[in-house]
């Protein structure tokens, strides 16, 4: 089973910028989409931005314009660029891979998660 390894975050303050990285570990199944995740504390998972192959990125309304996914499909690898970073993003972030369709499943795979802190 393929393992996520995630780097890059940190602490910075507001109107900053971080960039984190996302890479597997070991062999996947051929990767269809490329997401992340965050949970901020205390509160459930939400979808921040995926790239769906064929298609454009999308984001989630409140990152739109701040934030920029991009995908290296040679080395199954997936960035997430976070400019002008305000507190409320503030969260445990999560890469997500999803592979192409297999005799009628698909498989994902998760990053251990890594920790984007921008103090008040």
């Amino acid at each position: 089973q393929a393992q996520l390894v995630e780097s890059g975050g940190g602490s910075v303050q507001p109107g900053g910028s971080l960039k984190l990285s996302c890479a597997a570990s070991g062999g996947t199944m051929p990767i269809n989409t490329i997401a992340w995740w965050r949970q901020p504390p205390g509160k459930e998972r939400e979808l921040v931005a995926q790239i769906i192959t064929d298609n454009n990125p999308t984001y989630r309304d409140s990152v739109k314009g701040r934030f920029t996914i991009s995908r290296d499909n040679v080395k199954t690898m997936t960035y997430l660029q976070m400019n002008s970073l305000k507190p409320e993003d503030s969260a445990v972030y999560f890469c997500h891979f999803r592979s192409h369709w297999y005799a009628g499943r698909q498989y994902d795979y998760w990053g251990q998660g890594t920790q984007v802190t921008v103090p008040s």
